[in-house]
């Protein structure tokens, strides 16, 4: 198992005995998994993010903490604020992380996650010029995720 693996499993699991928000020390949390502070920041910034569902709230200082919360809204408020949150462009591999979180929560179907994660995919966009690629897979991507509403 991989080190963010584990911290991301450690967080969750975190979240979901104190009924969706966790508060942490990250060096407290950093020495209690054997690694540096930063690891601990690089999961919060890849997996807990607002596309997938979560706020991270910090504050600094002696007593400083982070405070994780799954947000809870509707699939319709949830996939309305993914589409305003996408931009010009989005690559592969974030817009697979987006479908596995709205899949993971119900927001989608599993057919929806393949068909969307076909339709987004790299090999898709062969013929699309390199630089306009993130471009119009952004614009699909928001199309498909605007029917799922």
């Amino acid at each position: 198992m991989r080190l963010s693996d584990e911290i991301a499993g450690l967080i969750m699991n975190m979240l979901e005995s104190s009924d969706g928000t966790a508060e942490i020390q990250r060096n407290d949390l950093a020495e209690r998994i054997g690694c540096v502070p930063s690891q601990i920041n690089y999961v919060l910034t890849s997996r807990f993010t607002p596309e997938q569902g979560y706020i991270v709230e910090s504050r600094r200082g002696g007593g400083g903490y982070i405070r994780i919360r799954r947000i809870s809204s509707s699939p319709a408020m949830t996939i309305m604020h993914i589409v305003n949150s996408i931009g010009t462009k989005i690559d592969q591999s974030s817009s697979y992380a987006i479908i596995d979180s709205l899949y993971q929560r119900g927001i989608i179907s599993r057919e929806a996650a393949i068909l969307i994660k076909t339709a987004l995919s790299d090999k898709c966009y062969a013929s699309v010029p390199l630089q306009s690629r993130d471009t119009v897979r952004a614009q699909i991507f928001k199309h498909m995720l605007l029917t799922q509403v």
